[in-house]
């Protein structure tokens, strides 16, 4: 559970990164993501992984889509790969 939080609230900063028209809906559809996955069984750590590197991979996505240096998503990759 700790992990998806770091991974939520470095989502979260990502997010502040776009521009400013787009952060609602963004910050709307990662919250959606992550309470939808709450119920997640903490022992299916495959599972868990998953939804980590797909957070990583949706996120990597949108910063392209808004001509934002991957780089900034370094710290998310950290968390999510370990």
């Amino acid at each position: 559970m700790k992990k998806a939080l770091k991974v939520y609230g470095e989502v979260l900063r990502l997010v502040r990164r776009l521009p400013k028209d787009t952060r609602p809906y963004y910050a709307k559809y990662a919250r959606e993501n992550f309470v939808n996955y709450r119920e997640a069984d903490p022992k299916d750590l495959d599972s868990l992984n998953e939804l980590f590197h797909r957070a990583y991979n949706h996120s990597l996505w949108v910063l392209n889509k808004y001509s934002v240096d991957e780089s900034a998503a370094k710290k998310l990759k950290q968390i999510c790969y370990g």
